[in-house]
């Protein structure tokens, strides 16, 4: 940590926020070390680059504080829950500077509702517009996703002498993505759609976040560590924005039909539809730290799609459904509950 080449260590490095930010960093002159399982191949363009891997699962913590320690900055981008904050609380004394990877999922409005307890919309949350770090976070219910992110948050905001950054972002999008929003309309364009309904009106907003933003705003903190919370995000983009951005990125023209009012029988339902905005304010981390998304949504999502039609295009060269590449999605949403063309074409007909 004093002089010479800054050093990174990046715990989950083979997803798609460690690879984002272990390039950003390597190109900006920083020898980085990445910690994975071994369940993801990564980023192979990584390897003309000062980039080193290292097996490790992050449970065994005699192994990861000693590889964690002495580097300049420390990132996690897959702590989960306070277990993995008292793990980390470790490194007091021992790093630069620690960021860990949260999520907007966090917030929680004036009566208490969250995303994890959207289960209808007028379950839905109403918060300011946008969002800055001062909203409440939710304290209590079952141990839902935004739920034990909030404790891991608190648990290392408590920790002494430990310059933690905690990062929260929205809708994250990016090369090697799990959630693979951005497939609800890459899909519609290889299958060639010519319309997509968009439910209320096609203005819902729902912060998006690149990994290649979150890997910026991760290299920044790094220079300047502190114990903060940092919202980080993309602009501000509408549904119809987004849809417009991967259907140009694709190449291909589709008249999209914003409709009033909720999904009927979920057409128009896309991963990013809420009769609410949930808009994240990156103000503090501009105002502290400088910080500047490297690039507007409709510019970055152009890696995504190409990362998507890459391994897209390879499962059906190995006879592979995209179902069996992308589990994630079908175990969250079914196997195709974003892609009822049948009733998409009757809702049309009969508009």
């Amino acid at each position: 940590m004093a002089g010479g080449v800054k050093t990174a260590f990046i715990i989950g490095g083979t997803g798609q926020i460690g690879a984002a930010t272990a390039r950003r960093l390597a190109e900006h002159g920083w020898s980085v070390m990445i910690a994975h399982r071994g369940a993801h191949e990564g980023d192979s363009m990584l390897t003309d680059l000062d980039v080193t891997t290292v097996r490790l699962d992050r449970n065994d913590t005699e192994t990861l504080i000693p590889l964690a320690d002495g580097h300049d900055l420390v990132l996690d981008a897959v702590a989960y829950e306070p277990r993995h904050a008292q793990q980390l609380a470790q490194l007091a004394g021992l790093v630069g500077s620690l960021v860990v990877i949260s999520t907007g999922a966090v917030y929680q409005d004036a009566d208490g509702r969250s995303l994890d307890t959207a289960t209808s919309e007028d379950a839905m949350p109403r918060f300011p517009d946008p969002i800055d770090e001062s909203q409440p976070t939710v304290t209590e219910g079952a141990p839902t996703y935004g739920v034990l992110k909030a404790r891991l948050e608190r648990t290392l905001l408590d920790a002494d002498e430990l310059p933690v950054s905690i990062l929260r972002p929205g809708a994250v999008h990016g090369p090697f993505s799990v959630a693979l929003r951005e497939w609800y309309f890459v899909k519609r364009a290889r299958d060639h759609r010519e319309q997509a309904v968009l439910a209320y009106d096609g203005t819902s907003r729902f912060s998006p976040t690149s990994t290649a933003a979150i890997a910026e705003l991760a290299r920044l903190c790094a220079e300047v560590p502190a114990k903060r919370v940092l919202n980080v995000a993309d602009d501000d983009v509408t549904v119809a924005d987004i849809a417009n951005a991967v259907f140009d990125a694709m190449g291909h023209s589709v008249e999209l039909v914003p409709v009033p009012g909720a999904p009927a029988r979920g057409v128009g339902s896309t991963p990013w539809s809420t009769p609410h905005p949930i808009v994240l304010s990156t103000r503090r981390a501009e105002d502290e730290l400088g910080y500047t998304a490297p690039a507007p949504y409709r510019t970055a999502v152009h890696d995504d799609v190409e990362w998507i039609v890459d391994v897209v295009n390879g499962a059906n060269r190995r006879q592979t459904s995209w179902r069996a590449l992308f589990p994630h999605l079908v175990r969250r949403y079914g196997a195709d509950a974003w892609f009822d063309y049948e009733a998409e074409d009757e809702f049309l007909a009969h508009r």
